[in-house]
């Protein structure tokens, strides 16, 4: 008879053979136990988990002569025919070459034909996901109201590419991945019964390869057998599955720990040259350092490493490194990994990863200087502490900083409506306040309507420029409300003086006022300063020379002053000029 590969030759056949999914032979067992199994099943989950043997194992134990049971006996000949492949009434059919309405018509049409012998006629439909839109309306009707004697059972490893209405008529089951223990037990089981000699740290590495996938971790076992003369090395699993020694992960961090990047890119040069592939080489280096964290944080539980041991020499090397050192390089190679795939540069990825590596502080030096300065810095506010206690206790004051003591506190005044207004920044503006700076706002003040989105124009229909200096100007509103929704609308605050820097070539600062607020202002500053009417007597003292106060009330007259109305008194004089507002 021609040679046989492992994964074929030692497929499982019964549930006690099956590696892992202990959930599901369970459910299986315990349904073919009580005689309450159903007539549609989805098997799904990744390549390699045993969806295809669990349905033939299932299969078997249905219809053998002695059960159903809880396993076949593998010796009856319904369980033999099925295992040859012989058996009429258990069919597999592969939708990914039979994908077509006809094909699964075809199906359809002999389900209703009873069992020739067995006591069930069972349907394997491998890769279900395959199979066209038509297809599964073809099937589904068939899975509403099936035969009594029919049990379908699909397999995927992509189900969300099925119909809903297909996965709520079955049971389903998700197989999970195999985890390396119970792939380094099956091959040992394998490899005794072939009589050939092995290494439990081959093993381990064939394992980590296969990632969760028993037929990939038997088809690897396979090639190193080959590969190997005697027996089976080290240096010949890493060849064969490309994966990457201890030793090389080991010297790496070394490297890393001295922060001589020089040499970590000489070895990652090297390695690529050498054919590894620069995404495998990441997702093993993320893995060796969640191993030398596993040996940081729980050094006893040396069965959960996957590339490091727990001997001595990588425990002395897993103690160089802090905790959250190792979580910053876990997250380093984790988003370089994101990153390569969407990207031709693979080892550029790499090679950054590996200096922002070199970068992450391994020991406790630059956290030390850190915490002597915060040490510093609390004893100095102890220390100020201690002082105010002492000074609150001879009943003294503690004196503030007489910088800020000196400076006159600005007033904000809150109308009405609750708008705040800032009359203190108010007033300052107008004491530098000018006609020539007004009206540079406002012959560019229909040009800001214009330009200004929609919903921030209509914020300024009833608003005014009144007082302008050259860096600052005072916006009007008739309305509070208008006033408090500009004043608290983030994006028309940052838009609005970016706008008026476009049109004017300067950058103004806006304050919002309500028109309430802006009279009393107004009429403050003009007491304030000396502006009142009525003040006769400077004018006779010095009739031909206007006081300075004089000139801020004519300035403040003038702002409010709207440049057409200015225009159209000049052209027919102010008789025959008449506002009205719309």
């Amino acid at each position: 008879m021609s040679y046989q590969a492992f994964y074929r030759a030692y497929r499982p056949q019964s549930f006690a053979e099956m590696s892992g999914q202990t959930h599901i032979k369970q459910t299986l067992q315990n349904a073919l136990l009580y005689n309450k199994t159903t007539h549609a099943y989805l098997f799904s989950g990744p390549r390699g988990t045993g969806k295809t043997s669990a349905a033939k194992i299932f299969a078997k134990a249905l219809n053998c002569e002695n059960g159903p049971a809880k396993e076949p006996c593998n010796t009856c000949e319904t369980c033999k025919s099925v295992t040859e492949g012989s058996n009429t009434d258990v069919i597999e059919f592969d939708a990914a070459s039979n994908s077509r309405v006809e094909e699964m018509r075809d199906i359809i049409e002999k389900v209703r034909f009873a069992p020739s012998n067995a006591k069930y006629k069972v349907y394997i439909i491998d890769e279900v996901h395959m199979l066209s839109t038509s297809a599964f309306n073809a099937l589904l009707k068939t899975l509403e109201e099936p035969p009594a004697h029919a049990v379908f059972i699909l397999a995927t490893t992509e189900p969300h590419k099925i119909p809903l209405t297909i996965i709520s008529r079955c049971q389903r089951f998700d197989f999970k991945r195999i985890t390396s223990s119970d792939i380094v037990s099956r091959m040992e089981e394998v490899l005794t019964d072939a009589k050939i000699e092995y290494d439990e740290n081959v093993l381990k590495i064939i394992a980590q390869a296969a990632a969760g996938g028993m037929r990939d971790a038997l088809s690897m076992l396979d090639q190193v057998v080959s590969f190997s003369e005697d027996k089976m090395t080290i240096e010949d699993a890493l060849l064969v599955t490309g994966s990457i020694g201890q030793d090389v992960f080991f010297q790496l961090a070394d490297v890393l720990i001295e922060k001589d990047i020089a040499r970590a890119l000489a070895c990652i040069e090297k390695l690529i040259e050498d054919g590894k592939d620069p995404v495998r080489l990441t997702e093993d280096f993320i893995t060796f350092y969640r191993d030398l964290l596993v040996l940081l944080v729980a050094p006893e539980q040396t069965d959960l490493l996957e590339i490091a041991t727990g001997d001595s020499t990588f425990l002395e090397l897993a103690s160089k490194f802090q905790v959250d050192t190792l979580y910053r390089g876990i997250s380093i190679l984790t988003n370089t990994q994101q990153e390569m795939r969407f990207s031709n540069h693979a080892k550029v990825y790499l090679e950054t990863a590996i200096i922002r590596l070199a970068h992450v502080p391994i020991e406790g030096t630059l956290s030390n200087e850190s915490n002597s300065e915060l040490e510093t810095k609390v004893r100095v506010l102890e220390s100020q502490l201690q002082q105010l206690q002492q000074q609150l206790s001879q009943g003294m004051i503690p004196q503030a900083n007489t910088g800020t003591q000196d400076q006159p506190k600005r007033q904000r005044q809150k109308s009405s409506g609750g708008v705040k207004v800032s009359s203190g920044r108010i007033q300052e503006i107008l004491k530098t306040a000018t006609k020539t700076d007004i009206l540079t706002i406002k012959s560019q003040w229909a040009n800001i309507l214009q330009q200004l989105q929609k919903s921030h124009a209509a914020l300024l229909n009833d608003a005014e420029p009144v007082a302008a200096s050259s860096n600052a100007f005072v916006l009007k509103f008739k309305y509070d409300i208008h006033c408090q929704m500009a004043m608290e609308n983030k994006t028309f605050s940052t838009s609005f003086p970016q706008l008026i820097a476009n049109l004017t070539g300067a950058m103004y600062e806006v304050l919002y006022v309500p028109e309430e607020n802006w009279l009393k202002i107004r009429e403050e500053f003009i007491r304030q300063n000396g502006l009142k009417q009525g003040n006769t007597d400077t004018e006779e003292e010095n009739p031909s020379e206007p006081t300075e106060s004089m000139e801020l009330l004519q300035t403040i007259e003038q702002v409010s002053e709207d440049p057409l109305v200015v225009e159209a008194e000049k052209l027919f004089g102010k008789e025959f000029v008449e506002v009205q507002d719309d």
